[in-house]
């Protein structure tokens, strides 16, 4: 569920002071419309320039999204904006970020952005997980959802995976897409990560077929076994049908059903190959 947004003034003077010490006097603020997680997501004009400002009440239960973000933003700083600084005090956690003038992506048929994403994924794909960054594992992420437990190991990798491919979360600026919100921050297998965008992508209106195909170019897509993915897609539709259950609002009702659609498809496609 949406986080209700604040703007900059509604926020403490004690917290607005340790802002401006790392950015030098806020001239003007603007509260971003977008995204769901963040009470505070904000664009300020300073002294410094501009930065972009997100954050959560310490006592949020989900605050941890937060020390996510701050733990891996070195590791991720080339597909990713950089970031900068932390202010936590009694009331308010928030991180401060390199601002970047841009667009959400869009992921409808012949959508220009789609390269581009293809693009960054292929940097991220060689990045390895952090050994010093308490990320989840996919194992433990997917668990809940798999039916056969001895599925558990095709998860499992060294890579860093991002997972979370809503277009909200991918910025296309100056010819690249950066991603952003990096809350979920997972070690896993590499072809976890073009999966989570299949979905995406069936969601954003593209068949189950051509969403593979356009996956297909990244070699780590390439490496998956036919099992594996047949494995993932049936706890995709899990997963999501208990999110869509949990919070039935029209987002995530399609992501269930993209998710039932790619499901159904590696299925028959399944069965074709046994007929063989």
């Amino acid at each position: 569920m949406a986080l209700t947004r604040i703007d900059w003034s509604d926020l403490p003077e004690a917290t607005r002071t340790a802002v401006e010490k790392h950015t030098g006097t806020v001239l003007d603020s603007r509260t971003a419309a977008e995204g769901l997680n963040s009470a505070v997501a904000l664009l300020l004009t300073t002294e410094g320039g501009e930065v972009f400002v997100k954050g959560l009440r310490r006592d949020y239960p989900r605050r941890w999204t937060q020390d996510m973000e701050w733990s891996i933003g070195p590791y991720v700083a080339g597909v990713a904006p950089r970031v900068l600084w932390r202010v936590e005090d009694d009331e308010w956690d928030l991180l401060g970020f390199e601002a970047v003038t841009g667009r959400h992506a869009a992921y409808e048929p012949g959508s220009p952005d789609l390269p581009l994403l293809l693009d960054t994924m292929r940097i991220l794909a060689r990045i390895p997980c952090p050994a010093d960054v308490p990320v989840k594992t996919a194992e433990s992420r997917w668990k809940p959802y798999l039916d056969d437990p001895g599925d558990l190991a095709l998860l499992a990798g060294d890579r860093l995976l991002h997972t979370d491919y809503n277009p909200l979360n991918v910025l296309i600026a100056d010819g690249r897409a950066l991603l952003i919100d990096w809350a979920w921050p997972t070690r896993g297998a590499g072809w976890i990560d073009p999966a989570c965008l299949v979905l995406r992508l069936i969601a954003g209106g593209h068949t189950a077929p051509h969403a593979e195909r356009i996956v297909s170019e990244l070699p780590t897509w390439q490496d998956a076994p036919i099992a594996t993915l047949n494995a993932f897609a049936a706890a995709s539709v899990r997963l999501w049908a208990e999110i869509a259950d949990r919070d039935a609002v029209s987002w995530t009702e399609r992501m269930a059903d993209a998710a039932q659609q790619w499901a159904s498809y590696r299925s028959s496609r399944d069965f074709l190959n046994f007929l063989r």
